[in-house]
């Protein structure tokens, strides 16, 4: 039975951090990891390395339940060193100032914006804007922006047509910017930056870090409210830890949870499993953003990154003083069946829909059951639409009309039943889920404390999206970075 002082259960956007900053500070950490280990860039597959779409080769399988759009839909996380920030779209947004001040307000001392700012500045390298009051420019990830030379005559159309409409903003990671301009990204020479390559690199070799890939966790050990330690599914070897820290993400970590016996008490016993902490609110109050393509195809050719602009805004009726609710970025163009199809994408950033995480056996391999609860409330419905509506007076403009071949979603003058129609036909996962873990004072509906405790077991801590109580005005990669940074700068050791 081996024993370390830290073990991090999941070397993902997180857990790379977490794992990286402890042995920084001193800490003896076993990183585990269910997938593999490309030990440096040369050793990427080619698809993990490229930047410019995202890729699902290593998935770990998941789909939601069918819920309010009536079909199943493809979760992928990545199953490898870096997780997800391995093979996702490089977007690197950090969401806006009241994203974070309100998590402060629901009772979690420490993470207004003010206080989260050194975080994500400790974390970033910005090309463009490193050198002023909001941006790090010494950090491990580096942070660029497309310049005029680099984006494709699509993603040119967007930033031109939007800002007849839009005010033009150069640094979307500004705090209070809204509008339209380019997507600051993790990427640099075509290379996807995770957080395995950026923040790994400063730790292997150091004789207080190791990492244990293809090892998948069962459960944490548990003895008299106090985590133990882990045991590994395969071969059933227990790991005993001081500290334990969960950075499976918002679909693995409340899994993890459960098997363990903390969570939901009624739930724990239909599962035959004793409860350790009973915690209703593991797995509950997940959150992702909902969006929906408006594809075009288009007389320019594929290549090159795929996502460069973006557009934020706020829906009818919403306060301007809030963070923005909706966004617009644009896809492509890719090779579809030999056309060069690109969309305008709409998303709702400030969904109230709430889906949930629960087990469908104690098998660590069986997925869980994942209810996203998409669009199940009304007025996340009535935004999207409004969105949609939006993108399609974007593609009417002259700047997109000019490089169009065909045109196949519905135009803004359609009724608002038959753009819901479209809306619910083609509706999709933002892969950003969020809150299943949620922090707060609480317990019983909280999961953690502010600091990431789990309420109620000592020397156990969750510190990845799960544990965000709202999900932010962006993409949430940067925003889990920060997390973790943040996590890992606080623990005492």
């Amino acid at each position: 039975m081996a024993g370390f002082p830290i073990v991090v259960v999941g070397a993902g956007s997180a857990g790379c951090v977490l794992a990286a900053r402890l042995a920084q500070r001193g800490a003896s950490v076993l990183l585990l990891e269910a997938g593999p280990d490309y030990l440096s860039k040369r050793d990427l597959p080619a698809d993990i390395a490229d930047a410019r779409i995202p890729t699902v080769s290593h998935d770990w399988g998941y789909r939601s339940v069918p819920g309010r759009v009536g079909r199943e839909l493809p979760l992928p996380r990545g199953r490898l060193v870096g997780g997800c920030s391995a093979t996702n779209a490089c977007f690197a947004l950090r969401g806006s100032p009241a994203d974070y001040d309100r998590w402060a307000a629901l009772g979690n001392e420490g993470w207004s914006f003010q206080q989260c700012l050194p975080y994500f500045c400790a974390s970033e390298a910005d090309a463009d804007f490193g050198s002023d009051t909001w941006h790090g420019a010494a950090g491990p990830l580096p942070i660029r922006r497309y310049g005029p030379g680099e984006r494709n005559a699509f993603q040119e159309a967007l930033l031109s047509a939007a800002t007849a409409q839009h005010p033009y903003v150069a640094d979307h990671n500004a705090p209070g910017a809204v509008g339209v301009g380019p997507v600051p990204v993790n990427a640099v020479s075509g290379l996807r930056v995770s957080t395995a390559l950026a923040y790994l690199s400063l730790v292997r070799g150091r004789p207080n870090f190791q990492i244990r890939s293809d090892a998948l966790v069962d459960r944490i050990v548990v003895r008299s409210g106090r985590a133990i330690g882990v045991r590994l599914a395969a071969s059933g070897e227990t790991i005993e830890a001081d500290l334990i820290v969960l950075a499976t993400g918002s679909y693995a970590s409340p899994a993890l949870l459960l098997r363990s016996g903390i969570g939901p008490a009624t739930e724990l016993a239909a599962l035959g499993l004793r409860c350790e902490v009973d915690l209703p609110g593991v797995g509950k109050n997940l959150a992702d953003h909902p969006w929906v393509p408006s594809p075009l195809v288009v007389s320019i050719a594929p290549g090159g990154p795929g996502f460069q602009a973006v557009v934020t805004w706020h829906s009818t009726g919403t306060d301007p003083s809030c963070a923005p609710d909706l966004q617009i970025f644009a896809q492509g163009p890719l090779n579809n069946d030999g056309r060069a199809l690109a969309s305008l994408c709409a998303a709702v950033l400030k969904p109230r829909s709430r889906g949930c995480v629960v087990l469908r056996s104690l098998d660590p391999a069986a997925p869980p059951v994942i209810d996203l609860g998409l669009l199940t409330d009304d007025e996340d419905l009535r935004r999207i639409c409004e969105a949609v509506r939006h993108a399609r007076r974007l593609l009417s403009a002259s700047q997109f009309r000019a490089i169009a071949e065909q045109d196949d979603a519905p135009n803004d003058r359609q009724k608002y039943d038959e753009v819901t129609s479209y809306v619910l036909a083609n509706v999709r996962t933002y892969h950003h889920p969020t809150g299943t873990c949620a922090m707060g004072p609480d317990p019983t509906h909280a999961v953690v404390d502010s600091t990431g405790h789990v309420h109620g077991m000592e020397q156990l801590v969750v510190a990845d999206a799960s544990v965000m109580p709202e999900i932010p005005s962006a993409n949430i990669n940067l925003a889990t970075v920060m997390i973790a940074e943040r996590i890992a700068a606080t623990l005492a050791l």
